[in-house]
């Protein structure tokens, strides 16, 4: 299966886009990091921390709150979802064990200009004029990983983060794709409507569940800010995929932007994780299921860390509205294509890259500027 880190080998990044400061040596906040000024504009996160879904995956009526989560806030939290806290402790242990490394160790494992695995920052930098308060570590390739992780630890020391990673994603695989299914659910859409869809008639929900899947692993480090009122951890944005899956320490930091309301504080829950619309499953529910514009803000006294799972389709499989949601009332908003094809967008276009996917720019209303 050709990988999905492929096709950034068509779109570059300078390399001061991903060099990360070290931030072990920065007691001021630098120019370079300083944004001139920041929507801090936030439901209050004491009386409404309860406004994005919480669901049991174990209630009865999960497909009904999970479809009404999806298209009302194209996110939620989900508890009883078959992970155990004492393993997501685990990741997030080894996790902050990475990035506690000293600068010069982790910067062995800088990713290259052209691809999207490795350490660094993220790849949204270049769409901004000030550096984002971040550094991350991308898993794409097993393999890639483990020759990365080796050069960071020498010696066999790599063996335990590598080894949470490999099990941490066989875990969440799994848990994907039985909320796929529910969502698809939700709609009801069938299999033979995803066969319509995916490019080939062979093409099913159980092609998309087997090896199928193109997915990364993506560690977010957010250090404690001197000033993070005038700092940005993650600008606002919308995932690629069709979703991700969002482990978040502790530390508060994660905002979900609501159509009227503004943006809303995600809290950590003990033991849930966080899952959020990304823009293809936005396109293959022409439009019922928003995906979630989002953000990461720092703090001044904690080392935040998120881990997010992106989950997608295929790399040469087309995406496109599934007919059954495309009628008189709501006519085709998007046109054929393929994640590989809709990351060159994203790299030309980025906030604007729904507009660009859709077959007439006038009626896509999801539009993140």
């Amino acid at each position: 299966m050709k990988s999905i880190s492929e096709a950034y080998k068509d779109h570059p990044i300078n390399l001061h886009n991903i060099i990360p400061i070290d931030f072990k040596k920065v007691h001021e906040l630098p120019e370079s990091h300083t944004w001139p000024s920041l929507d801090q504009d936030s439901i209050s996160d004491t009386s409404h921390d309860q406004v994005i879904p919480i669901i049991d995956l174990e209630d009865p009526n999960v497909m009904k709150l999970v479809g009404h989560a999806c298209q009302t806030w194209g996110a939620f939290q989900i508890t009883n979802h078959g992970i155990p806290i004492s393993f997501l402790d685990e990741v997030e242990s080894q996790s902050r064990k990475l990035f506690t490394l000293p600068s010069q160790q982790k910067l062995k494992a800088l990713r290259t200009p052209d691809s999207v695995g490795g350490y660094g920052r993220p790849r949204m930098q270049p769409f901004f004029p000030k550096f984002l308060w971040q550094e991350g570590f991308t898993m794409v390739d097993k393999s890639a990983t483990i020759d990365q992780t080796s050069k960071i630890w020498p010696h066999g020391d790599h063996t335990p983060f590598c080894r949470a990673m490999e099990e941490y994603q066989k875990k969440l695989k799994d848990l994907a794709n039985r909320l796929l299914g529910v969502m698809l659910d939700s709609l009801k859409i069938t299999n033979d409507d995803l066969s319509l869809t995916l490019l080939g008639s062979s093409s099913s929900l159980e092609d998309l569940k087997s090896e199928a899947p193109h997915t990364a692993l993506q560690l977010n480090s957010y250090p404690a800010c001197p000033n993070p009122n005038r700092a940005m951890g993650l600008a606002s944005h919308t995932d690629t995929s069709l979703f991700t899956v969002l482990y978040q320490s502790r530390s508060r930091g994660l905002q979900i932007r609501a159509n009227g309301i503004g943006w809303v504080t995600v809290p950590p829950v003990p033991g849930a994780l966080v899952v959020n619309i990304g823009d293809l499953l936005h396109i293959l529910t022409n439009g019922r299921f928003p995906s979630a514009v989002h953000r990461a803000i720092v703090n001044q006294s904690h080392h935040r860390l998120s881990i997010g799972y992106f989950y997608g389709p295929p790399c040469n499989s087309k995406i496109a509205p599934v007919r059954k949601l495309v009628d008189s009332n709501h006519p085709i908003r998007y046109r054929d294509l393929t994640w590989r094809e809709y990351i060159g967008i994203k790299a030309k276009h980025f906030d604007k890259s729904l507009s660009f996917a859709a077959v007439n720019p006038q009626i896509d209303t999801n539009d993140q500027s």
